[in-house]
């Protein structure tokens, strides 16, 4: 099997500190992995890392086979990773349309012009948004807008996915419906995820394994029970 993530020795050095400490992880493609942990143990910046938005203080970044960082040196760009991320609250940009977001990412991407629209009504049918093109940012419901920030992320067509703390702002019900079209997404698409969170409850619904981090560094991994 192709191992999607795999980091050697990563470190992450600010003001003096270990915001990450010497953490080795290997992850096969396909698998949706959780990394649980207090908060400030390091979490969102593991996937910072990962994705190229943090730069490494030494140790190394391989994402399907390919170096992205090594030590300090990132030699592939965050555009050029092929990799999506779903921020806690969604981030969307408030003056465009569902529609507009997605033609924006994809034209960004470098997706033909032709091709747009036809990608953006597959990413408005995979997330459930049908109907709601013309609506802005704030006119949707919490769960609308964490779906449109999910289609937002898969449409580079990216191989692999980091969700950071993409269920916190929700509701029970919610969070229940946006786990479900998680992991309907992530096997209709052969995705490889990394899912940040706090709660630990996450992991039974979706994980394929965990992985619990405590300042800055991984200490324990195991397999979700449900």
């Amino acid at each position: 099997m192709t191992v999607a993530i795999e980091l050697e020795g990563l470190t992450v050095r600010a003001g003096g500190r270990d915001l990450l400490g010497s953490v080795d992880i290997s992850i096969d493609s396909g698998q949706h992995v959780l990394i649980v942990g207090p908060s400030g143990s390091g979490k969102t910046t593991l996937l910072r890392a990962i994705c190229g938005l943090a730069r490494p203080w030494a140790g190394s970044v391989r994402l399907f086979g390919a170096l992205a960082s090594d030590g300090s040196r990132l030699l592939v760009p965050p555009a050029a990773r092929g990799v999506g991320m779903l921020f806690q609250g969604g981030a969307l940009w408030p003056h465009m349309s569902v529609r507009r977001t997605l033609a924006f990412v994809l034209a960004y991407s470098g997706t033909p012009r032709a091709e747009r629209g036809r990608r953006t009504d597959e990413l408005l049918e995979l997330v459930h948004l049908e109907g709601l093109e013309d609506r802005l940012p704030g006119t949707l419901s919490g769960g609308e807008a964490q779906r449109l920030a999910l289609a937002r992320a898969l449409a580079p067509n990216p191989r692999l996915l980091l969700l950071d703390e993409p269920l916190g702002p929700l509701d029970a019900d919610l969070r229940a419906s946006l786990l479900a079209r998680l992991s309907e997404v992530q096997r209709s698409l052969g995705l490889t995820m990394l899912h940040v969170t706090h709660d630990p409850g996450e992991a039974a619904a979706l994980a394929d394994r965990t992985l619990e981090m405590a300042a800055g560094r991984l200490v324990g991994e195991g397999e979700p029970t449900s």
